[in-house]
């Protein structure tokens, strides 16, 4: 029997049931074929040898592809189980998958140090010399089981085996030299493919995430095929940890996450007034965009979220809390999508009235894992900058396009390259295969009007709709997931929303969900370490610092202060010397010093100087305060002025 593989270019090619994946590349051409590393089926990267039984879509991975860097850098954490059991014996494997920056490996009944670590480094470039080859190994589901249980005994094993293998009659060994490991791979063709291998660091991480499970060691690593990258990358990994917003937010004083609210931020004052400048910001953009702002409560009774689908998908992952009470079953909430619903649900709609737009700065709460939770990136309490449009079907195009608009400029103003992903159907939506494709179609042509390049990540959709999601990239190159667009037919459906048509008769809305900015948590952490705490001058939590060099000058300060409406503007009014004012408005990441002894109050001028060391004397103080107006309206992302003003000299 035969079946129907669609390829990258949308040809088909008809093989025989069972055939693998590199059997197919050498169908397409003998060259492919054994240059084939690996396959990407149905947008999942698979070994080669995976065999192909029913029609799919295919993608060859080679060492020009994309994916070849996952593969290696799999093999690359079995070359470290490899050198850690051949210097801890006793060790535990569990699980070493790779990771957008390299791979990790949970072990346990080992305690490493960080001289272990360099030892194992030094045994795993040996293996890598060797140049050892990569055999994949079929093995019967029992004959592996015995295996764990008696020649390599590993509970870890033999627990996969029993659950994520439990319907295989099969599973695949992959083995190098005198290692073996259960593994679906990919991986590459021997280790001395693997040109740069660095160990990084070890953390604690519970099996399979569980808190109630038994502790592991976690070591990280990376790969590359050449030494030059792994420099390079090593290079960008010492200047992200100085771009840390962790240590950053520390340091400015902007917020703290208190061990009795563990994944919950605390805002200072000063992160305050970073954070009212981006929801400032996103009202005017939501205000060009059409939508009223609302709030609505985190406390709801579950049943809401029943009808909706969140209870089941969010249950299912348990991020949800939940408590009884009264006989009643209460939760916060983990989206604001059924309560903006509900709102729209209150009132009798025409056709003529949509779309009808809601925003809401919407505090929601997930139950990550502890072990998940990282500063600002990863937290339990969040607000996100929602948004739902509820419209016609005929209005989709229009409502899409004029977001991804709004977007596109959103993330110029703030320097940020902005990824496009159309993230398509998972194993776990609701709603008809027909709804998905023509949902999916209408995002296709709204990035196509757009002229926006995009990836697709096949299965990675909302569980009620696709989606257009937002990356931005840093300064440093990464890719931070932040905003999105979705469009959704089916909690309509679900929730019974309707308007009257043109017919008079009841008709479904469509949903759009967006968010421009994500949660601002998570976009305050990207903005920390895109700009290494150096805001622009209109987001910086203190614009100005007057700094008198002796008290003498404090009146002509505070007057000089109050002519400053509407910028925050403070006075380093302890005494101290000039010097060691200007290096603690330095190291506060102040955009402007204005600097005023003697002589400046006596002429009524200021000395400015700004946060690159560049110095202007004899200023008038109106002239400033309107350059300064202009910059931050502008949203300039540096401090331009002195530079401006001396061009013109």
């Amino acid at each position: 029997m035969s079946i129907s593989v669609r390829l990258p270019d949308g040809s088909t090619l008809d093989v025989e049931e069972g055939a693998t994946v590199q059997e197919v590349a050498y169908e397409i051409g003998p060259g492919l074929g054994s240059d084939t590393v690996a396959g990407v089926v149905d947008g999942t990267l698979v070994a080669r040898e995976e065999t192909l039984d029913s029609d799919v879509s295919l993608e060859i991975v080679t060492d020009d592809s994309d994916e070849y860097l996952d593969a290696l850098r799999h093999t690359a954490a079995h070359v470290f189980a490899q050198a850690l059991l051949r210097l801890h014996p006793d060790a535990k494997l569990a699980i070493g998958p790779w990771t957008d920056d390299g791979f990790y490996y949970d072990i346990a009944h080992v305690d490493l140090d960080e001289d272990d670590l360099k030892q194992i480094e030094a045994e795993a470039h040996r293996i890598i010399e060797a140049d050892l080859t990569v055999d994949r190994l079929e093995m019967e589901r029992a004959d592996a089981i015995e295996y764990y249980e008696e020649a390599a005994p590993n509970r870890f094993k033999r627990e996969i085996l029993a659950e994520e293998a439990s319907g295989e009659a099969t599973v695949s060994f992959y083995e190098q030299g005198e290692f073996r490991d259960l593994c679906r791979g990919p991986h590459v063709r021997s280790t001395g493919e693997i040109g740069g291998f660095a160990l990084l660091e070890m953390s604690a991480a519970y099996w399979r995430g569980d808190e109630s499970n038994e502790t592991l060691t976690r070591v990280y690593g990376t790969a590359f095929p050449s030494e030059a990258e792994l420099e390079s990358f090593l290079e960008r990994r010492e200047a992200a940890k100085e771009r840390d917003h962790r240590r950053i937010g520390q340091e400015m004083d902007l917020f703290s996450i208190p061990e009795h609210s563990p994944g919950c931020v605390h805002f200072h004052p000063n992160g305050m007034r970073v954070r009212r400048e981006l929801e400032e910001y996103v009202r005017t953009k939501n205000e060009e965009l059409g939508y009223e702002e609302v709030w609505t409560p985190e406390l709801n009774k579950k049943e809401l979220w029943q009808k909706s689908g969140h209870l089941d998908f969010f249950g299912a992952e348990g991020e949800f809390y939940l408590w009884e009470q009264d006989g009643d079953e209460y939760g916060l909430k983990p989206m604001n999508c059924a309560n903006h619903a509900y709102l729209y649900d209150r009132e009798k709609w025409s056709y003529r009235d949509l779309p009808i737009r809601f925003s809401e700065f919407g505090t929601v709460y997930r139950n990550e894992q502890s072990g998940e939770l990282s500063g600002l990136f990863r937290v339990r309490g969040m607000t996100q900058d929602d948004g739902h449009a509820f419209i016609r079907p005929d209005q989709i195009q229009a409502e899409i396009t004029h977001t991804l608009s709004i977007i596109e400029e959103l993330y110029g103003e703030f320097g940020l390259e902005a990824v496009y992903k159309l993230e398509t159907k998972g194993d776990h939506s609701v709603g008809s295969d027909d709804i998905w494709a023509r949902a999916t179609e209408a995002l296709r042509d709204a990035l196509e009007e757009r002229g926006l390049e995009y990836e697709i990540e096949e299965g990675e959709a909302a569980f009620y709709g696709p989606k257009i999601g937002l990356d931005a990239v840093d300064v440093l190159g990464r890719e931070w997931t932040v905003g999105t667009v979705q469009l959704d037919f089916n909690i309509p459906e679900r929730l019974d929303l309707i308007y009257i048509g043109e017919d008079n008769r009841e008709h479904r809305p469509v949903m759009v969900h967006r968010a421009l900015l994500g949660t601002f948590e998570r976009f305050l952490g990207v903005m920390l370490e895109h700009f290494g705490g150096d805001f622009p001058t209109w987001l910086a939590p203190e614009q100005v610092r007057i700094l008198p060099i002796s008290d003498d000058q404090l009146e002509y300060a505070n007057a000089l202060a109050d002519t400053f409406t509407g910028v925050r503007v403070t006075i380093a009014d302890r005494s101290s010397t000039l010097g060691r004012k200007i290096q603690a408005a330095h190291d506060d990441r102040v955009p402007y010093m204005v600097i005023i002894g003697g002589n400046e109050e006596e002429s009524g001028t200021i000395s400015i100087r700004d946060r690159f060391e560049r110095e202007l004397d004899d200023i008038d103080p109106a002239a400033f305060k309107r350059a300064l107006d202009e910059e931050i309206a502008a949203k300039r992302l540096e401090p331009a002025i002195i530079e401006t003003w001396s061009d013109h000299e």
